[in-house]
């Protein structure tokens, strides 16, 4: 059995382009609160680097959480590997817990595909041809997943980041979001500048249009602005409350998505309080 080593936090480097967010929500205080009562109870995954230090594998939250608790050494266990390797680890460790973006799991899978492909180059051009198609059949294999769903969530990872925020936030819903990565960068600026002040997201057909048109160089911001001010078959009327109207009462953490249904209990709250007012008592 493998021993565990307690390794300074300055000595351990986070994964380079890891696709996994660590963020100071809710659930990171949650985390730093254990390891304060209780210590890191699952060592770290790391490997060893140049300069006497070690890339962390798996536990980058638990390091962040480590530290924030005031501690200086964390326990990990050392592996030896090549990036490949690590990649592979790195994802497989990550890709199990709940709530994993989209975008997370569109780089993940990116970085597999790219690994797994390097494992499986042989010299003759046939074999090297057919490694990526067989990188995915085994990471959709691993998902549970078809090959094409994993090809699909890599198409993602063309999104500029903007455009994957309203995909990991629900705005713009996976499919969609898949036919919009076919769009050149300056396509996709003009898309959110008009999603922003339109306040409205593509539709699947929208999105399938968008991209047909890019593809016969007829998209421009006129052409997109006038796709997206089509009313939708089930579009209902909204309020509509510019953003920074009410950004600055909530943390800076919280998405778009959260503010808007915070405010919804907001006002369910405000409603049962004035019909309890407004009721007489018997």
């Amino acid at each position: 059995m493998r021993n565990v080593t307690y390794i300074e936090v300055e000595k351990l480097k986070p994964f380079e382009n890891h696709p996994y967010y660590v963020k100071d929500d809710d659930e990171m205080m949650n985390l730093t609160q254990s390891i304060k009562e209780n210590g890191i109870l699952s060592p770290l995954i790391v490997r060893p680097i140049e300069n006497n230090e070690y890339e962390v594998i798996s536990g980058h939250r638990r390091l962040h959480a480590g530290i924030k608790a005031g501690m200086d050494k964390v326990p990990a266990l050392i592996y030896e590997m090549d990036r490949d390797a690590a990649v592979i680890a790195l994802v497989d460790s990550n890709l199990h817990r709940d709530n994993v973006l989209p975008s997370e799991r569109a780089f993940a899978y990116k970085m597999k595909m790219e690994a797994l492909s390097h494992q499986g180059k042989r010299t003759d051009l046939t074999l090297e041809q057919v490694a990526p198609k067989l990188s995915a059949e085994i990471i959709g294999e691993s998902e549970n997943i078809s090959k094409d769903t994993v090809k699909r969530y890599i198409r993602l990872t063309n999104l500029l980041p903007k455009l994957l925020e309203y995909v990991d936030e629900g705005r713009i819903a996976f499919t969609p979001a898949v036919e919009l990565s076919y769009l050149n960068d300056i396509e996709q600026q003009d898309l959110i500048q008009t999603i922003e002040s339109e306040d409205c997201t593509p539709s699947l057909s929208q999105a399938v249009r968008m991209k047909k048109l890019s593809q016969q160089g007829l998209l421009d911001d006129d052409k997109i602005l006038e796709i997206m001010s089509e009313e939708k078959a089930n579009q209902k009327e909204r309020i509509k409350i510019p953003t920074e109207r009410v950004r600055k009462f909530f943390p800076k953490d919280f998405t778009n998505s959260q503010i808007e249904e915070t405010i919804i209990r907001l006002c369910e709250s405000y409603y049962k309080r004035q019909h309890r007012k407004n009721t007489p008592e018997r």
